[in-house]
């Protein structure tokens, strides 16, 4: 079986920083990826690299990009008057600011899968008529934005996408870290980028709100450890890096971009140096050893 090796980029809203600093650890060390899953705000990030190519140009962009989420406002803090309005079928934050960022910066709205020139990229949504994920980039005539979208509508902020018969949103909710789309696509091995941090929930707390999101932290842990167990039983070997900040950040607190994207290199960088090397194949597209040997001296 050809080789494909996966990055799998897990949902945490204002958190993806972290992964930021994880993937340029990842490329320090000369990992290259055949394949980018992402569920929510790892949808976003692995679609700029499908776009942008996995680079420190790239990455030097995306950071920046990270930036100016902090100031553009897209999870706003007020989440329970927001779902206090989504009961009385207010409208919460239109889908339209999530768009406007993300053509801003770089996103296409004419962008198919087929343009794609970097690796290949799968979005994870959740379709709530069938409770199944959905999978964007299987047909590369899809639109990269709209599965971006879909992947990101995540209630009481955006709510979500109706398409056909389909009732898309967030991806987290079926698989907040997707193994296992990525087994379904084929990986052969898989490196998992972990945003969930049941900390954000002080213990000895109650109140309703701390009730449903401690029950969301049980299922979605539950969901990582089936689908990495998963991969286990398939022989497929994956590398989970569970990435979490010194503090407790919440997924719609922007406002910690520079320090996360620090902090998940320097606990990508600690673990990476316990793996054995990449193969060779790994680590450079042939172009690029082929420059490289020229460059030698002598």
């Amino acid at each position: 079986m050809k080789r494909k090796l996966a990055f799998v980029l897990g949902g945490g809203g204002a958190r993806g920083a972290l992964q930021v600093g994880a993937l340029r650890a990842l490329l320090e060390a000369g990992y290259q990826p055949d394949l980018l899953v992402g569920t929510s705000v790892g949808a976003v990030n692995a679609s700029f690299l499908a776009i942008n190519g996995f680079s420190p140009e790239s990455l030097d962009d995306l950071a920046r990009a990270w930036h100016d989420a902090a100031h553009a406002d897209l999870l706003p803090a007020n989440y329970l008057w927001l779902t206090v309005r989504s009961l009385f079928r207010r409208p919460g934050i239109s889908s339209d600011r999530m768009k406007s960022f993300f053509t801003t910066h770089g996103l296409s709205p004419d962008l198919r899968f087929r343009d794609l020139k970097g690796p290949e990229l799968v979005l994870v949504s959740t379709d709530l008529n069938t409770g199944t994920p959905c999978l964007y980039g299987l047909d590369l005539q899809q639109s990269v934005l709209e599965g971006l979208l879909a992947s990101t509508a995540l209630p009481p902020w955006v709510a979500p996408l109706e398409r056909s018969d389909l009732l898309l949103m967030d991806g987290g909710i079926v698989s907040s870290l997707p193994v296992e789309p990525a087994l379904r696509i084929g990986a052969t091995e898989i490196i998992a980028l972990d945003l969930m941090d049941p900390r954000i929930v002080p213990p000895n707390t109650s109140g309703f709100s701390v009730f449903f999101y401690k029950l969301l932290m049980t299922v979605e842990q539950r969901q990582v450890n089936l689908e990495l167990a998963l991969a286990e039983a398939r022989g497929v070997p994956t590398r989970h890096l569970s990435l979490r900040s010194g503090i407790p950040i919440p997924l719609w607190d922007f406002h910690n971009t520079e320090r996360m994207i620090a902090e998940g290199y320097e606990l990508s960088q600690k673990e990476i140096a316990a793996w054995p090397s990449p193969p060779r194949s790994a680590r450079k597209p042939w172009l690029e050893r082929l420059k490289a040997r020229f460059r030698r001296p002598g």
